[in-house]
C-alpha cells in the first residue's frame, strides 16, 4: 500500500456477500481511516522507522495542553480520539498533516487485525472455561462450583496458572491473514472474510502485508 503498513478505523458489524458462483461468504465490515501523519519517527533520531498517526477526530477543546500542542505542530485543525505508531520502510516518503486512506488496498491482500475482545465481566469456570458442572440433584451442594483447586499435604497450596473464576474478555485479540474480499475507498470501507474480534465502533488496527 504505497508504503503504509497499517491503518486504524473501527469495526462496522457483519453481513455478507455473494460470490461469482452464487456462494455465500460471511464477511466483517471495518471503516477504515482517514488517518493522519502526526509525526515521523526515524532511526536516526528515535532509533526505528515509524509514524504516528490519529484516527477518530474530537473537538481540539477537549485535549489537554501537551497533546493539543503535539496535534497543532502536525497541522492538525482536530483533535484525535486514538492515536497510535505504525512501522513504516521510509518516513521521509509522508509529511505531517498527511491524510493516509484505502486507495491504494486491494482485494485477496491478507491482513492481521488487532482488536480488544468483548469483555463479559466476573465469571466462572463453567462459563469462563467450559468446566461440566456438578449433578443438579437438590442434594448437591455442587451445581456449578470450581471444585478442587489445591492439595492437602504437599505442597499445601493452590499451584500458579490453576484456571479459576475471574474476568472474561477485554483483552488484546490479533485475528490472522484474513483475507480482504472488497474494498470501497470511497466509503473508507474494508471487506474481510471471517470474524473481527470485538464489539461493534471496536477500535481496530490492520495491519497490510
Amino acid at each position: 500500500m504505497a508504503g503504509i503498513n497499517a491503518l486504524m478505523g473501527k469495526k462496522i458489524g457483519m453481513t455478507r456477500v455473494f460470490g461469482e458462483d452464487g456462494s455465500s461468504v460471511p464477511v466483517t465490515v471495518l471503516e477504515l481511516g482517514p488517518c493522519v501523519v502526526l509525526q515521523k519517527k526515524t532511526s536516526d533520531k528515535e532509533g526505528y522507522n515509524a509514524l504516528q498517526i490519529g484516527y477518530g477526530e474530537i473537538p481540539l477543546k477537549r485535549l489537554n495542553r501537551p497533546v493539543k500542542g503535539h496535534v497543532e505542530k502536525a497541522s492538525a485543525n482536530t483533535g484525535f480520539r486514538f492515536i497510535r505508531e505504525i512501522p513504516v520502510e521510509n518516513p521521509d516518503q509522508f509529511e505531517p498533516g498527511q491524510e493516509l486512506t484505502l486507495s491504494d488496498a486491494e482485494i485477496s491482500q491478507l491482513v492481521d487485525i488487532v482488536s480488544v475482545t468483548k469483555g463479559k465481566g466476573f465469571a466462572g469456570t463453567v462459563k469462563r472455561y467450559g468446566f461440566s458442572r456438578g449433578p443438579m440433584a437438590h442434594g448437591s451442594k455442587h451445581h456449578r462450583a470450581v471444585g478442587s483447586t489445591g492439595m492437602s499435604a504437599y505442597p499445601s497450596r493452590v499451584l500458579r496458572g490453576k484456571k479459576m473464576p475471574g474476568r472474561v474478555g477485554g483483552k488484546r485479540k490479533t485475528v490472522k491473514n484474513s483475507l480482504i474480499v472488497d474494498v470501497r475507498p470511497e466509503d473508507n470501507l474494508l471487506l474481510v472474510k471471517g470474524g473481527v474480534a470485538g464489539a461493534m465502533n471496536q477500535m481496530v488496527l490492520v495491519y497490510f502485508k
